[in-house]
């Protein structure tokens, strides 16, 4: 339990156990911060305003996940805040009135590595590579990818959908020789 002593120590407003949970999580949730921002002096940014968040809120921290998780679901929505602000404009697209039809088949060629996979992701567009990045890297399930993002549930299937599809494209190119 001394995870839990540590974050009531924080509760508390006692520097060192924040700098102790610093210490624990800063590098963890850099890789977390980089894997959305792709740039290490964003990330850091990110991580920086991601801790000082976490601290001031952490009279929100009910244990009902890990400490881990719950500062991961923080830098994951300052990463994608981070994003979004740089963006010029955000165009939104209302997919609820579209059925959404799972599929499972994830077959892809036998050279295709996750670097090639991780680098695919990151071309997608927005809307559907934060989705797809949630649900197949950090392994969110529908309803958590709704809340992180303020969607619904079905506008998160849709997008993994389509975010999988544009995926599949893309990786079918690099198979074939046709992409770079």
């Amino acid at each position: 339990m001394f995870q839990i002593d540590v974050v009531e120590q924080c509760k508390a407003n006692d520097r060192k156990a924040q700098m102790q949970l610093y210490n624990q999580y800063c590098e963890g949730m850099f890789y977390v911060a980089m894997r959305y921002v792709q740039n290490s002096d964003d990330a850091e940014d990110v991580i920086q305003e991601s801790f000082i968040n976490a601290f001031q809120r952490i009279h929100q921290f009910k244990g009902e996940v890990t400490f881990g998780a719950w500062l991961k679901r923080i830098v994951i929505n300052k990463s994608i805040d981070f994003l979004k602000a740089r963006k010029q404009r955000l165009v939104e697209l209302d997919e609820n009135y579209l059925q959404v039809e799972e599929e499972e088949d994830w077959n892809v060629e036998n050279d295709i590595t996750i670097e090639h996979v991780k680098k695919a992701i990151g071309q997608l567009p927005e809307r559907y590579k934060y989705v797809v990045m949630m649900f197949l890297i950090e392994g969110y399930d529908h309803r958590e990818i709704s809340q992180v993002l303020n969607l619904t549930e079905t506008t998160s299937r849709t997008r993994l959908l389509r975010g999988k599809s544009y995926l599949k494209e893309l990786l079918k190119e690099k198979a074939y020789g046709t992409g770079s």
